[in-house]
Formats: structure tokens, C-alpha cells, sequence
């Protein structure tokens, strides 16, 4: 049976009806600081530790917790240690209540102080956490308010909580401190050497020491094929709008898979890109249909129409609200998984008629020149690098490289194009039209082959189409090819040493052609 808990927390959601739950039970609570405080001030029954361990605090609050007292009576096996505990004058302690100083929030400040900062690196709540976890066969340990409710269902129901909750409870104990530790090691070895207490130094994105703190969300059916295994997890820092805290809303014939995951992700990315109504039709990570219109269901129909066959099985990602009108729209095909902001209710009873198609709500869309670090991993390490975050201002700064400048409604579809070819496997390569691509030509080693393949889905289309290159034509060979399909102005980086031999072609066909700078492979 709970006799005595020990209470301090730093984010006291929740902790007034928890510990007044405990009390409730005639479990003695200790506590201290703050917590203490709220607790007396709430009139619920509360002990100070440092009248339970006879030792004041010392150093500005430093040391209050760091007690044998504190950690024997968390420590002690029972029976075994019974004895050491009476001779320390300590008491059984069996549920820990412990959340740690916000360093992380404290780094998400802006000029944040170092000093700041290593004032709020917590000492005694890890130990606490820790001594807590590592005795879990006896000793309940709660970091997070969302477990407030379980613990009290379990000492409702027995006097004390599960085996199984303990041990649960114990990981998520030591993956928090854990996740805590790897933050503060990060900081430490992303700032100057040099660095004062009064500074608030910016960290290098890269730091010395990178420890990403994942958690496992389900596991998958399987991995990219049926032998392989495979699992999902979240960071658990992961920003709102992202797919790692999307919010599942289907009918729960299936799970997402780990290629549905790929893609979702890859259509979300491009969908950001937009602001107007945008649909973004995604098979095996290239988007093969992208549209904007005046309304969502226009954006989806329009995208679809760009390749109808493709879009079948694919991954479709939308930029506002789904409504009714375009839910019955999406529901003429099969897709795997639509993704967006949110679903009205009469989207979703319409949706969730598919029963394996599966709807993700992300809540919001981030903005598309929002930074932050992608990682890859390679065999025996990982490679991180700066999310592609440009793109939209670079067609409007472009140089006019041929005789003719694009035309108004040219300049339009080259901007639209470009940012759906940052999204498309290199070599990349995207026909289209001021609100809609046309042909989509992706991940062909040759970029000639790319042109061929975006000219035969364009068909007829490709006439009056505009070409976005993802990287420089070496040769002219297929920029002519476009050019004899009906392109009628071309967006590149430009930067090949056969660019005035590209400059020609273009021109000897009445073509325009801009050149970027700026280069977006996509591996």
C-alpha cells in the first residue's frame, strides 16, 4: 500500500487534484520550493523535506533533495534494508512525483544567458527520477502529468499500482532524463569555448554531441517490403504541424506503413510550399500531380487530372480544411492516406467510409521557409543537413538569360513549377502551367530521359507548358527535346560550361529562360 510520496515538480499541471488524490488515500506527501508552497496554499497536508531530513536548504536551493534520507528511503529494497533506513532516521518513500527545471524551454527563449541556462540544469530530480526508476520493482516513478491518472486508477483499485505500470513507467522515467541530458550535452558543445556566463551565445546547429530522443509510436505491418521489419517513432521535441504529431482520424482498417509514412512526409513537404488552395498527389516520394486553385476541390481535381493513372494508391496532401465537397471527390479513387490541416465532420463520415483509407490531421501548416535539420542515415553514421527552406523569391530574382524575357503569365507557371521541382527526385524535372503541373519526369540518371518521360505524361499538355529544372542542362540535347514538345519557357540554376551552347536552343526556338542560381537535388 502507498504510505508516503515524494512531490516537486517544476510544471504543475494537474498536481493540485493529484496530490489532493493522494492525500485523500492518507498517503504523506513531501514536497519542496514551489510545489510545497501551491500544496499549502491548496490546504492539502504536506511535509517538508527538509523537516523530514532535519537539514535545511543550503545554497540558494542548490542542494535540498540530496539527502541519504531522500535516497534511502527511495533506495530501500524493503526487508533487506529496513534496518539502514531506521539507523538514517529515513521513511519508506513509494511513489516519486518528479518533472525537472525547463532547460529545454529555457533554450527555446530567445538571448537566452548561459548563466540562465545552467541555472536551470536540474541536479536533484534526476537523481530522484533515477533512484526512483532503477528501484521501480517497489517504487512508483511519474515525470509526466499525463500518467497522473493511471497511478491513481491503480492505487484506487489495489492500493498500489502494477508491476507492469512500474516498469513502464520506469523507461519513460530514464528516456527523460535521458532526452534531458542529451539536450544539455548539445547546448554545451554547440556554444563558444570562450563563451561568459552573461553572453547568450548562439549554438552551432551541429553540435559536438547530437542525441536525437525518439519513442516508439506502433510498429509497422513491415518495412519498405514484406521481409523486413519495421517501426515508427516520434521525436519527442517534435513541433506541432509536423506528421509526427499528426493526429490519426480514419477508420482503423490500417495502420500507416513505413512507405505510407515516406510519402506522407514528402507530400506534406511540397503541400507547404503553397498559399493558395494546393493538393499534392505523391507516388513513392515524387509528386506526380500538383495544382492550386481557387478552392480545395478544384486544387484536388486539378492535380489529379495531371496523372490520373499515377494518382491511383498515392498519397494525397492538402493545405486547409477538408470539406464535404472535396471528400467526395477524394473518395472516387483509391488512395492510401490523405493528409491535411483538418476534416470537417462531413468530410469524415464520407472518408471513413473507405475503411483502409487512412486520414491524418496535422493541425496546421508550417510555414514553408521554416528552418530546421533533416537527417539521413548511412551505414555506421548520419548525415544533417538544413531543411531546403528556399525557393520561393528565386525565380522572381532570376537572370533573363535569352533574348526573350518571359511573359507575365510565363514568369507565374515557372515560379509555381519551381517549387514543385525542389520536391521531385533529381533528376527532376516538371512541366506545367501557372496553377497545375503537366509531366513530371523523376529520379532518371540521365536528365534527358527525365524530359522524356515529364514530355510523355504532359502528352499534348506539354504545348504552352513551362519546364523547371531541378539542376543545369550539361548539353542542349534536352532542353531541344522539351523545346519540340512545345515548352515555351525554361526556369534552371544555370552554371554548366555548355551554358552558352543551352542559350542558343533556346533561343534559336523563341524560347525564354531564367537562370537561379540555385540548385535543389533531392537524394
Amino acid at each position: 500500500m502507498a504510505q508516503r510520496a515524494l512531490i516537486s515538480v517544476s510544471d504543475k499541471s494537474g498536481l493540485v487534484p493529484f496530490a489532493r488524490a493522494l492525500a485523500s488515500r492518507g498517503v504523506e506527501i513531501l514536497s519542496t520550493g514551489g510545489t510545497l508552497k501551491t500544496l499549502k496554499d491548496e490546504k492539502i497536508p504536506v511535509v517538508a523535506v527538509e523537516d523530514y531530513t532535519g537539514s535545511p536548504e543550503v545554497m540558494a536551493g542548490r542542494v535540498k533533495t540530496l539527502h541519504p534520507r531522500v535516497h534511502g528511503g527511495i533506495l530501500m529494497r524493503g526487508d533487506i534494508d529496513l534496518q539502514d533506513l531506521e539507523r538514517i532516521g529515513g521513511k519508506v518513500i513509494d511513489l516519486v512525483c518528479v518533472n525537472l527545471y525547463p532547460f529545454e524551454k529555457t533554450l527555446s527563449k530567445q538571448g537566452a544567458k548561459l548563466e540562465e541556462l545552467i541555472e536551470n540544469i536540474d541536479i536533484g530530480g534526476p537523481s530522484m527520477i533515477r533512484s526512483a526508476a532503477k528501484n521501480h520493482a517497489r517504487v512508483t516513478v511519474v515525470c509526466d502529468a499525463d500518467d497522473y491518472a493511471v497511478v491513481l486508477a491503480e492505487l484506487e483499485a489495489s492500493g498500489t499500482t502494477t508491476a507492469a505500470t512500474r516498469r513502464r513507467l520506469a523507461a519513460k522515467a530514464f528516456a527523460r532524463t535521458s532526452a534531458y541530458d542529451a539536450a544539455i550535452a548539445g547546448y554545451l558543445s554547440s556554444i563558444p569555448a570562450d563563451a561568459k556566463d552573461h553572453d547568450a551565445p548562439s549554438p552551432d546547429p551541429y553540435p559536438q554531441h547530437l542525441v536525437l530522443p525518439f519513442e516508439k509510436v506502433y510498429g509497422l505491418r513491415y518495412g519498405e517490403n514484406p521481409h523486413q521489419s519495421g517501426a515508427f517513432y516520434r521525436d519527442r521535441t517534435a513541433p506541432a504541424g509536423s506528421i509526427a504529431s499528426a493526429e490519426s482520424l480514419g477508420a482503423g482498417g490500417k495502420e500507416l506503413s513505413f512507405n505510407n509514412l515516406v510519402d506522407v512526409d514528402a507530400a506534406f513537404e511540397a503541400v507547404r510550399e503553397h498559399g493558395r488552395p494546393a493538393a499534392v498527389i505523391v507516388k513513392h516520394t515524387n509528386p506526380c500531380g500538383v495544382a492550386v486553385a481557387g478552392s480545395l476541390v478544384a486544387a484536388y481535381r486539378t492535380a489529379r487530372a495531371a496523372d490520373e493513372v499515377s494518382a491511383f494508391g498515392g498519397i494525397v496532401a492538402l493545405n486547409r480544411e477538408v470539406d464535404e465537397e472535396t471528400a467526395k471527390a477524394l473518395a472516387e479513387t483509391f488512395l492510401e492516406c490523405v493528409v491535411a490541416p483538418s476534416f470537417g465532420q462531413g468530410a469524415l463520415d464520407i472518408l471513413r467510409g473507405k475503411k483502409n483509407l487512412r486520414l491524418l490531421a496535422t493541425g496546421e501548416v508550417p510555414g514553408a521557409g521554416e528552418p530546421g535539420l533533416v537527417y539521413k542515415r548511412v551505414a555506421g553514421g548520419i548525415v544533417v543537413q538544413q531543411r531546403d527552406a528556399s525557393g520561393p523569391d528565386e525565380v522572381k530574382n532570376a537572370k533573363v538569360v535569352t533574348k526573350r524575357a518571359p511573359a507575365a503569365e510565363e514568369l507565374e507557371a515557372l515560379a509555381f513549377n519551381w517549387l514543385v521541382c525542389k520536391h521531385v527526385k533529381s533528376n527532376a524535372i516538371v512541366l506545367g502551367r501557372a496553377d497545375r503541373t503537366t509531366g513530371v519526369g523523376a529520379g532518371q540518371m540521365s536528365r534527358v530521359e527525365s524530359v522524356r518521360i515529364a514530355c510523355s505524361k504532359a502528352g499534348d499538355a506539354a504545348k504552352g507548358s513551362v519546364l523547371a529544372s531541378d539542376a543545369f542542362f550539361p548539353f542542349p540535347d534536352g532542353l531541344e527535346l522539351a523545346l519540340s514538345h512545345g515548352v515555351t519557357a525554361i526556369a534552371q540554376p544555370g552554371g554548366s560550361v555548355k551554358d552558352a551552347d543551352v542559350i542558343a536552343a533556346a533561343d534559336a526556338a523563341g524560347a525564354a529562360m531564367v537562370f537561379t542560381g540555385a540548385r535543389h537535388f533531392r537524394h
